[in-house]
């Protein structure tokens, strides 16, 4: 998985709470991703194992992780009937 030193840095510093496989099961399937007007793209899934949406924000290669945390505003798309 490639991260940029912020990532490496700061945000794994401040929550060590963290995993890999989060981050890496959001990057294969995520339920929802939007590109900020930065460039850069984020992507949230569901982690069953905490019972919340991560968000994990990553360069506009959308390979390389920026910053991951627990989002508490994110709503999931509703699924469209028909």
């Amino acid at each position: 998985m490639k991260t940029t030193d912020y990532f490496r840095l700061s945000v794994l510093a401040r929550r060590p709470y963290l995993r890999r496989e989060w981050i890496e099961q959001v990057l294969m399937h995520p339920i929802h991703t939007d590109v900020q007007p930065n460039g850069r793209i984020r992507h949230w899934g569901y982690i069953s194992e905490a019972g919340k949406f991560l968000r994990v924000v990553t360069e506009p290669d959308g390979e390389t992780v920026h910053n991951a945390f627990f989002d508490r505003r994110f709503k999931p798309p509703e699924e469209k009937a028909g």
